[in-house]
């Protein structure tokens, strides 16, 4: 198949974003983790309030959701413009099932979990430490969350050591 292929400085380029969104995707995970964490010993309503507002803002409008975005986007431009390809690599192909899968996650459950806490520290002010449905958004946002951090901290570590090169030959 003969594709066109990016030359060595446009590749340095893609690089860059790629790395730059990374770093905002993995790194806003961590922080957003770190955050959970301090949720747990807060106990000023209007203080947790301003907690999950200024998560869901790094998580779905500033940096973490960008950053997936991000990676999606330059991955497939790695993979459409570069010998990487798609499938060449055991290493890629788990690399495109954790990002897409993350990504879906994020959509589907914690960002849903994470504007739930900011609505419900909102509607329940001081009440919020004792609600069932807070506490239990927060135990799966928190414990959830961490996996994923976990999990895309692994994904950097897939891709600097490449286990599993060369499916295929050609």
């Amino acid at each position: 198949m003969n594709r066109p292929m990016l030359g060595s400085r446009a590749l340095r380029w893609l690089k860059c974003f790629h790395l730059l969104a990374v770093s905002c995707w993995v790194g806003g995970a961590v922080a957003l983790t770190v955050l959970a964490c301090h949720r747990q010993f807060m106990d000023d309503a209007a203080a947790l309030y301003g907690l999950n507002v200024a998560s869901c803002v790094v998580d779905m409008q500033v940096v973490v959701l960008p950053g997936a975005y991000g990676c999606l986007v330059t991955g497939l431009i790695y993979g459409l413009f570069t010998r990487f390809g798609f499938f060449r690599h055991g290493w890629l192909i788990l690399k495109w099932i954790i990002t897409v899968a993350a990504i879906l996650f994020g959509m589907l459950y914690l960002g849903p979990w994470e504007e739930a806490l900011r609505d419900l520290s909102l509607e329940l002010g001081p009440d919020v430490f004792t609600n069932s449905e807070y506490l239990r958004v927060f135990s799966l946002h928190s414990r959830w969350g961490q996996i994923q951090a976990f999990v895309l901290v692994l994904t950097i570590f897939l891709s600097v050591f490449k286990p599993w090169k060369n499916l295929r030959t050609k």
